[in-house]
């Protein structure tokens, strides 16, 4: 590969980590703004019903999906029949699967038993319409490294529909609010992508492309499937158990949307560059392994102290940020907060199997790993839901180095290579975490507790880091620097 090929590569990683770091960061603050106030205004009650109908919104939008954008992002080369026949299959499939869903709903109401859940169900379920004609904008910027115009896609989107949700949470509409507020950040989102696409659709439609893109994508929509329902099967089992109420699913619901409001931040990086930088390199074993490693420990400096100091400082910030009334969701969050530092490590194993052709690995490991959970939650249900949690999290921490034995197979990642990646970040943030929570635990004024707990581990982490020479954090300051001397 040619120099001036491996410097716009390696442009367009820096570009995408910049872009996709700074959008996510700002998404995250708006949606934890947006979700503050909104918690403050609605409780663990209002959120369980939308918790018990996530299983199924997530399984639908991956059957909407169905692996499309990522066979897309792929292939070496990609048409207009390509983007066009996707485009018409998913208007197609979106409305096939919420006419399905809108005559199951009867079945919904009946499995959780609550009766609220029969029209919610029906008009939540109309953002898989939506969502049909946003997809193939979407993986025409997927695929072209467009992360600028699909963070403003994001963004725009989250705050156009959570101002939407508060109007309607302020004037009484509960859930009915938040489920608005799902279907109009679709809504927008789909707009967007559609303003900063050049591609339009044609009414001449030749689904002949779709043979050869199912070929790849097929695997990608299983594991996509297990993948949603291992993410929300907690939510599922409790509403379904008569052993857990609607403020049990509620309070689940709003941790587990904390967690993944920190582990975005570094997810959506990895997500936005990973497979179609890996699919660039995917002829040359040796620098994806490169590469990769470069990508892990990168993401291992950012993930770990980010979500285990989320895990320490949980307690304080749910209550300061909306009240003591969410207090039990806090105490989930201190154990979710763990499996959402490890979840950026996992996408980057799934990505590089997708960009190395191995769809059918990465299906079978995650249809796998989706059982195991199943069974797991449902054994340890009688034991209570922090039992529940710790068994979700641990196994799912052990099933990386399962996902570790297939990367080593495809561009010889040893063991060795993966601890010493990521195990020093893992192992500091642990300690300071540990060593910040130890000094302050005497502090009584919550607000105090916080900002000392912040700043005491970020100053920590930083000076050490630092006296070991460590290459990640000299790389982003001298970025930094680079950065303002060229402004």
């Amino acid at each position: 590969m040619s120099s001036s090929a491996g410097g716009n590569l390696k442009s367009a990683v820096a570009k995408g980590f910049l872009w996709g770091g700074m959008s996510n960061a700002v998404c995250q603050l708006l949606n934890l703004l947006i979700g503050v106030f909104l918690a403050r205004i609605l409780g663990p009650d209002d959120y369980g019903p939308i918790g018990m109908l996530a299983i199924f919104s997530a399984i639908a939008g991956s059957l909407q999906d169905s692996g499309f954008v990522a066979a897309l992002a792929n292939r070496k080369k990609v048409t207009h029949d390509d983007y066009n026949a996707v485009f018409w299959f998913n208007i197609i499939i979106s409305g096939v699967m919420y006419v399905a869903l809108f005559f199951s709903a009867p079945l919904i109401v009946d499995f959780f038993d609550e009766p609220s859940l029969l029209w919610l169900s029906r008009y939540i379920f109309l953002g898989f319409v939506v969502a049909g004609f946003g997809i193939a904008p979407s993986a025409y910027l997927f695929r072209e490294l467009k992360v600028k115009e699909r963070s403003i896609a994001q963004i725009l989107s989250i705050v156009v529909s959570g101002s939407v949700g508060l109007v309607l949470a302020v004037n009484g509409y509960s859930f009915w609010g938040i489920a608005t507020q799902s279907i109009m950040y679709v809504f927008v989102r789909s707009i967007v992508c559609w303003w900063f696409t050049p591609w339009r659709p044609s009414f001449k439609v030749n689904f002949s492309p779709l043979r050869y893109l199912f070929a790849f994508s097929y695997r990608l929509l299983i594991t996509n499937i297990f993948l949603r329902i291992n993410w929300n099967i907690f939510s599922f089992i409790l509403g379904g158990n008569r052993h857990y109420t609607r403020v049990d699913v509620g309070n689940y619901t709003k941790a587990a949307e904390w967690m993944c409001m920190g582990s975005e931040i570094v997810n959506g990086m990895v997500n936005n560059i990973a497979q179609p930088v890996f699919a660039k390199v995917a002829d040359d074993g040796e620098r994806q392994l490169r590469v990769f490693r470069k990508m892990l420990r990168f993401t291992a400096f950012i993930s770990f102290p980010l979500l285990f100091g989320l895990s320490l400082v949980a307690p304080q910030i749910i209550v300061i940020a909306i009240t003591d009334k969410w207090i039990e969701s806090a105490y989930m969050l201190r154990v979710l907060a763990l499996w959402g530092a490890f979840m950026p490590i996992q996408s980057m194993f799934t990505n590089l199997l997708i960009s190395r052709g191995c769809s059918a690995i990465y299906m079978w490991g995650t249809v796998i790993q989706g059982i195991i959970v199943l069974l797991l939650l449902v054994a340890m249900a009688p034991w209570g839901i922090e039992a529940m949690m710790f068994g979700y999290v641990i196994f799912n921490i052990m099933w990386l180095f399962v996902w570790r034995h297939y990367a080593g197979v495809e561009i010889g990642l040893s063991i060795y290579m993966f601890l010493c990646d990521m195990f020093p970040y893992a192992l500091l943030s642990a300690l300071v975490m540990a060593f910040t929570g130890y000094i302050t635990c005497s502090i009584e004024n919550l607000y105090f507790l916080l900002l000392s707990r912040m700043a005491v581990a970020a100053i920590l982490y930083i000076v050490i880091l630092r006296l070991m020479r460590n290459d990640e954090l000299s790389e982003v300051v001298e970025f930094i620097i680079h950065k303002k001397r060229k402004e």
